[in-house]
C-alpha cells in the first residue's frame, strides 16, 4: 500500500507539472491584459473581421472536405489492399511536416501557372490572397484529424451487422447511411471538431498562401511585428476565448448527441 501510495503520488506531481506548464502562460496572457485593453480590441473592425474570416474558412473548409474524407474513412477500416499501409502514412505526412512547408506545397498547387489555378482563374478565382485559399491551406494540415478519428469509428463497427444487412437485401448503399455512419458519429464528430479546431489555429500554411486578407493566427503575428507584446496579447486573449467557447460549445453538443 505504501509503494502504491508513493506512486500515486509521483504521478500526481508530475502530472500537476505539465498542467502547470499549460495553465501559467495562459493564465499569465490573460492576468497582463487590462480590461480597457480587451474591450478596445473588441471593438476593433479588423479584429472582428480577421475572427469571421477564421471562424467561416474553417468551418467552410472542414464541411467541404469531409465529403470526402468520411467515405475515404470507411474504405480505410474495411477494405485491405496493396499499399494501405502507405496511404496511411500519406495520409499523416500534414501533421509532421513543418507548417511553412505545408504552405509552399499548397502553394505549388494552387498557384496561377497551374492546372488547379488556371482552371479556378477562368471563373475568376485566384486563390493565392483569397478565401479560399487559405480553406485549401487549413484542410491541409487538418483532414488527416478527421480521418483518423472517422476510421476508428468505421473500425469499431461491428461487420456482423453490416453483412446481416446485406444478406436481407439491403444495398451497401443503404447498409453505410443508416449502420455504418450513425454508430461510428461519435468519432466522426470528435473528428469534425478537432479538424476545426485545427484549421481555425492555423498559421504557418495560411501565411504562405494568403497574408492578406488575414486571418486571427496572421494578425497576431503581424501585429506583434509592428508593435510589439503589448498590441497582439490581446487579440491573442481574445481569439483563445472565441476558439475555446467554439470547441466546448461543440463538445458538449456532440456529448448531448450521444447521450441522447
Amino acid at each position: 500500500m505504501k509503494d502504491r501510495s508513493w506512486i500515486n503520488l509521483t504521478f500526481i506531481f508530475l502530472g500537476g507539472l505539465v498542467l502547470l506548464f499549460i495553465i501559467a502562460p495562459l493564465a499569465g496572457m490573460f492576468l497582463k491584459t487590462s480590461s480597457g485593453d480587451f474591450l478596445d480590441t473588441a471593438k476593433d473592425m479588423e479584429v472582428i473581421r480577421s475572427i469571421w474570416l477564421t471562424l467561416w474558412t474553417s468551418m467552410m473548409a472542414t464541411l467541404f472536405f469531409a465529403v470526402a474524407a468520411i467515405p475515404l474513412s470507411y474504405l480505410l477500416a474495411r477494405k485491405e489492399f496493396r499499399f494501405k499501409k502507405l496511404l496511411l502514412g500519406i495520409i499523416d505526412i500534414p501533421i509532421v511536416i513543418p507548417h511553412s512547408a505545408a504552405g509552399i506545397a499548397i502553394l505549388g498547387f494552387i498557384s496561377r501557372d497551374t492546372l488547379l489555378g488556371k482552371t479556378a482563374s477562368m471563373v475568376g478565382i485566384d486563390f493565392v490572397g483569397h478565401p479560399a485559399g487559405i480553406a485549401m491551406a487549413m484542410a491541409f494540415v487538418s483532414v488527416p484529424f478527421l480521418i483518423n478519428a472517422a476510421r476508428d469509428g468505421f473500425a469499431s463497427v461491428p461487420i456482423r451487422l453490416e453483412q446481416a444487412a446485406l444478406n436481407l437485401g439491403a444495398s451497401p448503399a443503404r447498409v453505410f447511411f443508416t449502420i455504418s455512419l450513425p454508430l461510428a458519429w461519435r468519432n466522426i464528430i470528435s473528428g469534425l471538431i478537432m479538424m476545426f479546431a485545427r484549421g481555425m489555429s492555423e498559421f504557418g500554411a495560411v501565411i504562405i498562401v494568403a497574408y492578406h486578407p488575414m486571418i486571427t493566427p496572421v494578425l497576431i503575428y503581424d501585429r506583434f511585428g509592428a508593435f510589439g507584446l503589448k498590441y497582439a496579447r490581446p487579440v491573442a486573449a481574445i481569439f483563445i476565448i472565441i476558439s475555446l467557447t467554439f470547441f466546448i460549445t461543440f463538445r458538449l453538443l456532440a456529448n448531448n448527441k450521444k447521450n441522447a
